[in-house]
């Protein structure tokens, strides 16, 4: 049974996850007394700290511990609900860029993760690319199992067998030995939370769901024992001299980190803001320590027990990033997170999505949420006290739908991103005037020089009282990047909904000026490099693509010449949603022309191409069917319904492309074939 609160508890766990992050981030990897005496005892966020060295100075940052929550769980979109381990890990091959995004790329033998990744790479499948047999003991037994399963968890509401069981088949893609029993407590608690508010009984029932004679199941006894006296300094000190580092190793050991994150909920009994303090002063992997005990309280307490202490929800607007091969979907919040997550645990319970406002991507429907929002230009702040931002008047508001400012260099690696706004589509929102009032739709592109440019559209006065939608199709813009999107108001009115779709009408280029616009595209390829050409792209082994757009594009025909330079093949492609899954007209050895699903080709004749030579490739995408041209003659017409959506990409394998521009317009096709 799902509870009549889901999709809002959901909610909680995602944003108790992605606040304990940010507030663990900035001395992640600090031991107990360095952060007592520089920093005090934590109890809210430290990052402004500017007088110390801390890890990052900005709340909202790439981090792998969200990331990979929130990403790994696509893989029941692509799969299935029920996946298996293996399928697990050809989602980590689609969407994980290679040295860019999700993990920490430490090293073969020093991060599990990358010496995970690099067996799924070689042909390894999970749950073998994991294994003890295959990567030792030290490796497999860190950390990061558990870092990563309470997205999935969020996905079984009420049954922590079954958060447990897929949370295992998830993290032995990359993890084994007790780096497993604790992934599956961790998952357990967060879908127990949903119906159970004691934490005692709560790690009652998730001890009994790994071996009693399991390390991680005395460390838990142990802890909580110690718990019992109710000193939560004492308790740590007896985590360190029995769990330490010095015990255990690798760089970021499951077994001390498991132990203090039971150690904040046991001494909290679930309490946010406390087990904030317990598990982030504590020290070692603080991130993601934290974000386990936040996705737990979180879940357990909703958004209540969030809203109980300081003000946690306000500096961070909802706002994350979740770089990956699909572009598009990096800029998101918290609010668009939470409800894919219950989309999948209510089909799972044989449930409808939920879907808000007609499916609307800025909806605010869930309590409070403003979905990125807040004030451009102007003073006061955004609210939602009953699904509808309430913007005051005399401001500009916007959310961002490509890299702000201010995340353009991040520490460990950059954002990487597309942006999820394009020239030719159209942004329309529902505005309930307060006061009278003229508004007016905007957005702020990069320019020339990577500054902001605002974009307005139409204004229209309204009275207070009076509805309105208002448009605005976003111009062409010369091939820069939009960056943000919102409304400017003299009065104050309410927002009840923002929203796009379809697919753009634009020409991808190189610009006048400017360097964002090359951060527009994700660069899964060895080398982009800087010449005469727009795009000159090299893959050294293995399929390589350039990717932009998003999932939210459907039908279209996407067009580019291509000159293909050596290579095995050479083209571009369309409905690109991972590094996996697109469809691609290809110039191939052999001399073939082909239509592929990733390596699946669909259709291919032979065609008589050269080296050196350009070709104007195009391929439409409209409904299940495909069609591809090259040089205005129609070679391919075929169905498939394996993709629906996605941006598009230049592909090479194996060798070396150039391309100057890449054109997206409404699909173009013929009648199709009786």
């Amino acid at each position: 049974m799902i509870p009549s609160d889901y999709e809002d508890r959901v909610y909680a766990g995602v944003l108790g996850k992605v606040i304990a992050v940010y507030l663990g981030r900035p001395f992640e990897g600090w031991e107990y007394q360095r952060i007592v005496d520089e920093l005090g005892d934590i109890t809210y966020y430290v990052n402004d700290r500017t007088d110390l060295p801390l890890n990052n100075h900005l709340l909202v940052v790439t981090d792998d511990d969200i990331i990979g929550t929130l990403i790994f769980p696509r893989v029941l979109r692509d799969h299935g609900i029920e996946p298996t381990s293996a399928q697990v890990g050809e989602t980590w091959l689609d969407q994980i860029v290679e040295k860019q995004t999700v993990l920490w790329w430490g090293g073969a033998g020093v991060s599990t993760e990358h010496t995970a990744y690099l067996n799924l790479k070689a042909g390894v499948v999970a749950p073998d690319s994991g294994s003890i047999a295959r990567n030792g003991q030290v490796v497999a037994e860190q950390v990061g199992a558990q870092i990563f399963v309470e997205g999935f968890a969020m996905t079984r509401p009420g049954d922590p067998q079954a958060a447990a069981d897929l949370a295992e088949r998830s993290a032995r893609v990359s993890h084994d030995g007790e780096a497993i029993h604790a992934a599956r407590v961790v998952a357990a608690l967060v879908a127990q939370a949903f119906v159970e508010p004691d934490m005692e009984r709560l790690l009652d029932i998730a001890v009994t769901l790994i071996p009693k004679d399991s390390l991680i199941y005395r460390v838990i006894a142990d802890v909580r024992e110690w718990a019992a006296e109710g000193d939560w300094r004492a308790t740590r000190a007896r985590i360190e001299d029995k769990y330490g580092y010095h015990l255990y190793g690798g760089n970021c050991h499951v077994v001390p980190n498991h132990a203090t994150v039971i150690h904040a909920l046991a001494h909290s009994g679930g309490e946010f803001a406390q087990a904030m303090t317990v598990v982030n002063t504590s020290g070692w992997d603080t991130d993601s320590n934290a974000g386990n005990v936040g996705a737990i309280c979180g879940v357990r307490g909703g958004l209540a027990g969030l809203d109980a202490g300081p003000d946690w929800r306000g500096p961070i607007a909802d706002r994350l990033y979740l770089p990956t091969a699909d572009g598009g979907a990096s800029i998101t919040d918290a609010a668009r997170e939470a409800l894919t997550l219950a989309g999948y645990g209510r089909t799972w319970a044989g449930d409808q999505p939920v879907v808000p406002k007609n499916g609307a991507r800025f909806h605010f429907a869930l309590p409070n949420s403003v979905q990125g929002f807040t004030i451009a230009e102007g003073n006061g702040q955004v609210s939602n006290d009953g699904g509808r931002l309430t913007v005051p008047g005399g401001t500009t508001v916007s959310t961002p739908t490509f890299i702000p400012p201010d995340s353009q260099k991040m520490r460990t690696y950059d954002l990487v991103a597309s942006p999820t706004l394009y020239p030719g589509q159209t942004v329309t929102a529902q505005i309930d005037a307060t006061d009278d009032t003229e508004v007016r739709l905007t957005i702020a592109a990069y320019d020339e020089n990577d500054e902001l440019q605002t974009f307005s559209g139409p204004a229209t006065a309204l009275t207070s009282g009076d509805s309105a939608e208002l448009t605005f199709t976003v111009p062409d813009l010369g091939g820069q990047p939009v960056a943000t999107v919102g409304l400017a108001t003299s009065g104050t009115v309410d927002l009840d909904s923002l929203t796009w779709d379809g697919a753009p009408t634009l020409t991808l280029t190189r610009p006048t000026g400017g360097t964002l616009w090359r951060r527009a595209w994700v660069r899964a390829v060895d080398r982009w490099e800087d010449g005469p050409e727009s795009f000159r792209i090299t893959q050294e082994e293995g399929t390589g693509l350039l990717i932009q757009g998003s999932r939210d594009w459907r039908d279209y025909t996407v067009g580019a010449d291509v000159t293909p330079a050596d290579g095995v093949a050479a083209g571009l492609a369309a409905r690109v949603q991972g590094q996996r899954r697109y469809y691609a007209l290809e110039l191939a050895e052999q001399n073939t022309v082909r239509l592929v699903r990733h390596h699946t080709v669909l259709a291919s004749q032979s065609f008589d191409w050269e080296y050196g030579r350009t070709y104007q490739l195009a391929l439409t995408v409209d409904g299940d069917r495909l069609v591809g041209a090259v040089d205005g003659e129609t070679l391919f017409d075929v169905t498939d319904d394996a993709l629906d959506s996605g941006g598009v990409a230049l592909v090479v394998t194996e060798g070396t492309t150039a391309t100057q521009q890449v054109v997206v317009r409404a699909p173009v096709t013929a009648p199709a074939p009786a």
